[in-house]
């Protein structure tokens, strides 16, 4: 077959498509299906401060899951269907009422608790929570703290950044009394007070991966798709 003398034409009244917009075209809507799902669906965030430990540590890339409490029209707060409220220790992630800023933080009070905190040790509606040593060296003291059948593990961690105590106060509607398990090293309802119910915008679930930047920036497999309670 021979081959036409004459090269071939583009169609009139069609431009010819640039091979780099054929290219890049399905990454561009992946990277924007991406960004659409992190802010409904689930999302991922690497957390820089010690305020959880030793539950979350410094280096964790957390999963947080995003349809737990609510359906949210995207990249905004307004929720278009409520699914759950936000339990008593559960660990979320919510919008700073201070500066928009992520927190990562547990849910201690609920909407009408009342809440004191008294040398570390939580009160719920009168009732003291339990807490028992686990570990503890030069710095740090590790416990486990139970409270309305809930158990985790807090830190009390070198020189006070928060408030040893909380008077007691009730916890007024649509909004949640949130601290770190880090006592001492949390910015937390001590200082920016109570966070408004649709300030939440998800839970954290897992640790996906971990990264040790103190070490080499050697990976923890320990902490591989870890639980978190």
């Amino acid at each position: 077959m021979r081959a036409s003398p004459h090269p071939a034409r583009p169609v009139r009244g069609i431009a010819p498509v640039a091979p780099g917009r054929q290219t890049f075209a399905p990454f561009i809507a992946f990277l924007g299906l991406l960004v659409v799902v992190r802010s409904v669906v689930v999302d991922w965030n690497y957390v820089s401060t010690s305020s959880m430990q030793p539950t979350i540590a410094v280096g964790d890339h957390i999963i947080v899951d995003r349809l737990a409490y609510d359906l949210r029209l995207p990249f905004t707060r307004l929720a278009l269907r409520e699914r759950a409220q936000p339990q008593r220790g559960d660990i979320v992630a919510f919008s700073s009422p201070v500066d928009e800023t992520l927190y990562v933080k547990r849910v201690i009070g609920l909407p009408g608790d009342r809440i004191a905190l008294i040398d570390h040790v939580l009160q719920i509606n009168g009732e003291a929570a339990t807490v028992s040593a686990v570990r503890s060296d030069e710095d740090r003291s590790v416990m486990e703290e139970v409270f309305a059948g809930h158990a985790h593990m807090i830190a009390i961690d070198g020189d006070a950044l928060s408030p040893p105590n909380l008077l007691p106060l009730r916890v007024p509607p649509d909004a949640y009394l949130v601290l770190g398990d880090n006592r001492n090293q949390s910015f937390d309802s001590r200082q920016f007070g109570f966070v408004d119910r649709d300030r939440i915008l998800g839970r954290v679930t897992h640790v996906a991966f971990s990264i040790d930047s103190k070490n080499g920036f050697r990976p923890r497999p320990d902490r591989l798709f870890q639980l978190l309670r």
